[in-house]
C-alpha cells in the first residue's frame, strides 16, 4: 500500500502562452479551409502591445494574419486597454517564410518497395510521441488535469457570462489529488489565480470564486477538513496577459496533454498541420490508448511512437500497462498492430485531420474533451478489440 499526491495545472484561454497557441492554431485552421496540402509550422509571440507571428508556411492560399490575430484576441476578451491588451490597437507583425524544400522532399517523396497508399507520406520530422488513457474519469483522463481544466474553463465561463464581471482573461488553476494504492481518495489542495479589475475587494473575489467556480466543479466528497484552498494567494493580480508576461506558442505542452501524469514527446501541438507527427501521431497514440483501455485490455496504458523524418513506419513502438494489463505488453503490441495503423497518411485519413478543427483544442486540453467532437476521442475500435480478445 502506498500513498502519494499528484498535482496538475491548467490555464485559461487568456494566459499569454495560450493566447499564442490559439492564434497559431487559428492560422492553421484558416489555411486548411482552402488548401488541404498546405504545410504549416507557425509560432506566435505576445508581449505588451505586440503580436509577432513567425515560422514556416507553404501554401497556395492567402490568409490575413493581422485579422486572425485581432479576432482571437477579441474573442478571448483582450479588447480594452485597461485589461492590459487591446485587440484593435496592438501591433501585429509577421516574419513567416516557406518550409524548407529539404523537409518537403522527405515528407512528400518517400518511397518504399511494395508501398501502399499510406507509405506515400513520410513523417514531417523525427521525434517521439506518447498517448495515455486510464479509468480515473469517464473521459479516460487522470483526475488532476481533468479537474484543473474544468476549473479553468469555469473561470472563463463566469467571466464571459457576467457572473463575475470583474474578472479579466488571464488565470490559472492547480489541483493536487491524493492517491492510495493507485486509487483516488481525496483532494489535498486547490489553487486558483485570476486576473481581476483593480477595484474589487480580495475577500469578495475569494468568496465568489469559491462559490461560483470551485463548488460548481469539485465533488464535495473529495474535499475534507484537511483540504487547502488558495485563491489569488498573493492578494492581487491586476496586471496579466501579455502585459504581465510574454507568451509563446508551445510553452504549455504539459497542460495540453496529461498534466505530467504521463510522458510528453519532443514537440508541441499548436501551429502545426497534421503532417507533423508531433501533433497527429500524439493524437493517434491517445486514440489507441483510449480504445484499448475502454476495451478492457488494461486499466491504464501508455503508448509511445517514434518516427524518422521522411519515413512512414514508426521506428519504434513502446507500451506500458503498468502491471494492469489483462494480457502482456507484448501481446498488447500485437493487438495494436492488428487494429491500428500508425503511419502518418493512415493517421490523417483515419482521424480525418485535414480539417479546420484545431483552434478549439488550443485551450483546456487536447484530450478528454467530451465537449468537442474530436476523432481521436472516439471509441470506435472497442468492439473490434474485444472480439479479438475473445478469440484469444
Amino acid at each position: 500500500m502506498k500513498k502519494w499526491i499528484f498535482t496538475s495545472e491548467s490555464v485559461t484561454e487568456g494566459h499569454p502562452d495560450k493566447v499564442c497557441d490559439q492564434i497559431s492554431d487559428a492560422i492553421v485552421d484558416e489555411i486548411l479551409k482552402d488548401d488541404k496540402n498546405a504545410r504549416v509550422a507557425v509560432e506566435t509571440l505576445a508581449t505588451t502591445g505586440l503580436i509577432l507571428i513567425t515560422g514556416e508556411i507553404t501554401t497556395e492560399t492567402y490568409v490575413d494574419f493581422t485579422k486572425i490575430a485581432r479576432g482571437v484576441l477579441d474573442d478571448i476578451g483582450y479588447n480594452r486597454a485597461k485589461y492590459g491588451f487591446d485587440s484593435s490597437t496592438c501591433a501585429v507583425l509577421s516574419a513567416v517564410k516557406d518550409q524548407s524544400p529539404d523537409i518537403a522532399m522527405g515528407v512528400n517523396r518517400f518511397e518504399e518497395k511494395n508501398k501502399d497508399e499510406f507509405d506515400s507520406l513520410g513523417a514531417g520530422d523525427q521525434g517521439m510521441v506518447f498517448g495515455y488513457a486510464c479509468k480515473e474519469t469517464e473521459e479516460y483522463m487522470p483526475l488532476p488535469i481533468y479537474l484543473a481544466h474544468k476549473l479553468s474553463k469555469r473561470l472563463t465561463e463566469v467571466r464571459k457570462n457576467g457572473t463575475l464581471e470583474y474578472l479579466r482573461p488571464d488565470g490559472k488553476s492547480q489541483v493536487s489529488v491524493e492517491y492510495d494504492d493507485g486509487k483516488v481518495t481525496r483532494i489535498e489542495n486547490i489553487v486558483i489565480s485570476s486576473q481581476h479589475s483593480p477595484d474589487v475587494d480580495i475577500e469578495k473575489l475569494r468568496e465568489d470564486i469559491k462559490r461560483e467556480v470551485i463548488e460548481k466543479i469539485i465533488d464535495k466528497d473529495l474535499i475534507d477538513e484537511n483540504t487547502s484552498i488558495f485563491i489569488n494567494p498573493t492578494g492581487r493580480f491586476v496586471i496579466g496577459g501579455p502585459m504581465g508576461d510574454a507568451g509563446l506558442t508551445g510553452r504549455k505542452i504539459i497542460v495540453d496533454t496529461y498534466g505530467g501524469y504521463a510522458r510528453h514527446g519532443g514537440g508541441a501541438f499548436s501551429g502545426k498541420d497534421p503532417t507533423k507527427v508531433d501533433r497527429s501521431a500524439a493524437y493517434y497514440a491517445r486514440y489507441i490508448a483510449k480504445n484499448l483501455v475502454a476495451a478492457g485490455v488494461a486499466d491504464r496504458i501508455e503508448i509511445g511512437l517514434a518516427y524518422a523524418i521522411g519515413v512512414a513506419k514508426p521506428t519504434s513502438i513502446y507500451i506500458d500497462s503498468f502491471g494492469t494489463g489483462k494480457i502482456s505488453d507484448n501481446e498488447i503490441e500485437k493487438l495494436l498492430l492488428k487494429h491500428f495503423d500508425p503511419r502518418p497518411a493512415a493517421i490523417i485519413k483515419n482521424l480525418d485531420l485535414i480539417k479546420p478543427i484545431y483552434r478549439q483544442t488550443s485551450a483546456y486540453g487536447h484530450f478528454g474533451r467530451n465537449d468537442l467532437d474530436l476523432s481521436w476521442e472516439r471509441l470506435d475500435k472497442v468492439s473490434e478489440i474485444k472480439k479479438t480478445l475473445g478469440e484469444n
